[in-house]
């Protein structure tokens, strides 16, 4: 199992990190358009704001970034020998739980009552 889970963290970890890069682009991109732009896009009827295309791209950019970040704990503790091991508990996290949530660090009671 280890081995499938270390390819598997890696292959998230791969995805994660390119829509950090991408959405990071993309922020550029908008910053650089919003410094050029000394036009009211609060008021524009047509299509999307530049605010609230800002607002949206960055919570793609945290949400990205918290995966890569838990991704990155994940292939921790495979190199530590705990990864499927409740971090509460110290029981096995059930197959089913990490195939849902590769990088889960607690079983299902555990994520309940933690309110994860």
């Amino acid at each position: 199992m280890t081995a499938d889970a270390r390819e598997r963290l890696r292959a998230l970890r791969a995805q994660a990190e390119a829509r950090v890069q991408a959405t990071a682009a993309t922020l550029d991109e908008l910053t650089h358009d919003r410094e050029s732009s000394n036009d009211d896009d609060e008021h524009d009827p047509e299509g999307v704001t530049l605010s609230s295309e800002w607002s949206r791209l960055t919570g793609l950019a945290e949400a990205a970034a918290s995966e890569l970040h838990q991704v990155d704990d994940a292939l921790t503790r495979v190199e530590a020998g705990t990864y499927g091991v409740c971090a509460n508990c110290g029981r096995p996290i059930p197959a089913g739980r990490l195939e849902a949530r590769p990088f889960a660090e607690y079983c299902v009671s555990c994520a309940e009552k933690l309110g994860r």
